[in-house]
C-alpha cells in the first residue's frame, strides 16, 4: 500500500541531497500553532509525525505530547533530527503495508494527532488518509497538515524573490508545489470541522526567524526545485541573480524573515 505518490519517492532521494541544509535553513514553527492543534485533541498521549524530515515539529510536539513517533522516507533526513527522549524516530519505506503500519507506527485506534508539516503535497492522498483513519482514535483524534510560503523579508528583497520564484524556478518545481502556492486551499482533505470551528481552514499563522543574506541563500539552496535544476545542471543562483539578493539586501547583516503558515485541521469522525 503505497504512503507516498511515485512523484514523492523522487523527491525523497533529493532531500537526501541537501538535508544538512535542511536541517539548518528550513523555519521552525511558531508556538500559537501547536497551542491551538493541541486544543483540539482532548488527550495528549501520542502524535504520529509524518514526513518529519529532520524533526522541526516532532521538537514542539514532544513537550505537549507524552510520546511522538516521527516518521520519515529519508533516513539521511532523520539523521540531522534533535534527539528527544519522548520522540522516536522511524524511517519508513514508501511503500507501506497495513501490518508495516501497526509494527512501526503504532496499532489501531491508538494516536490522539498525526501531523504533517510541509509534505502532505507530495503524499497518495487516498492511501495516506485510509491509514491516517486506521491509526486515529475514534472519535477525538484530528488530523493536522501545514505548509508555509515565500518568507517576507522587506519589500526590496521580496520582490526579487517574488520574481526569482515565478521566473527563473518555476520550471523546476514539481507539479505538486502547486498545492502549496494555492495554500492547501485545492489539497483534498475529506474531513470534518474540529470543536469550535466551522470549517477545516486554512488557518493562517506566522512563524519569525532571523537571518542574514548566507542563511537567506541557504534556504533557497534547501527547495527541491533548486536540487531539481543542479542535476540538470543548471545553477539558479548565478552571479547575476546573487548582485540582485545582496543589493536589494543592503548593508543589514541580519533580517526578520516572516513565514506565513496554512493550516488544515480535522477529524475523520462526528464525537
Amino acid at each position: 500500500m503505497k504512503l507516498y505518490s511515485q512523484d514523492q519517492r523522487e523527491m525523497a532521494q533529493l532531500f537526501v541531497k541537501q538535508a544538512k541544509q535542511y536541517a539548518a535553513a528550513r523555519p521552525t514553527y511558531p508556538p500559537q500553532l501547536f497551542q491551538f492543534i493541541a486544543s483540539k485533541t482532548p488527550s495528549h498521549n501520542l502524535v504520529w509525525d509524518v514526513g518529519t524530515g529532520s524533526g522541526q515539529a516532532a521538537k514542539s510536539l514532544a513537550a505537549i505530547y507524552e510520546n511522538v513517533i516521527a516518521t520519515d522516507a529519508s533516513e539521511k533526513q532523520l539523521e540531522f533530527a534533535a534527539k528527544i527522549p519522548n520522540v522516536r524516530y522511524q524511517h519508513t519505506p514508501s511503500i507501506m503495508s497495513m501490518t508495516e503500519l501497526e509494527q512501526m507506527v503504532s496499532p489501531q485506534g491508538t494516536i490522539d494527532l498525526v501531523t504533517i508539516a510541509q509534505s502532505l503535497h507530495w503524499f497518495d492522498l487516498p492511501t495516506f488518509y485510509q491509514q491516517v483513519k486506521w491509526v486515529l482514535k475514534k472519535p477525538h483524534g484530528v488530523i493536522a497538515a501545514w505548509c508555509y510560503y515565500l518568507p517576507r523579508v522587506s519589500d526590496a528583497v521580496d520582490t526579487v524573490l517574488d520574481q526569482f520564484y515565478s521566473t527563473e524556478v518555476s520550471p523546476y518545481w514539481d507539479p505538486a508545489r502547486k498545492l502549496v502556492d494555492n495554500i492547501y486551499r485545492t489539497i483534498d482533505f475529506p474531513f470534518k470541522p474540529v470543536e469550535g470551528t466551522d470549517h477545516t481552514g486554512p488557518f493562517e499563522f506566522v512563524t519569525e526567524t532571523v537571518m542574514d543574506l548566507d542563511d537567506f541563500l541557504t534556504y533557497i539552496k534547501s527547495w527541491s526545485a533548486y536540487q531539481t535544476a543542479k542535476e540538470k545542471g543548471v545553477e539558479l543562483l548565478g552571479e547575476d541573480v546573487l548582485q540582485k539578493f545582496k543589493l536589494a539586501w543592503g548593508e543589514d547583516g541580519q533580517k526578520v524573515a516572516k513565514f506565513p503558515i496554512y493550516l488544515r485541521i480535522g477529524r475523520a469522525w462526528d464525537a
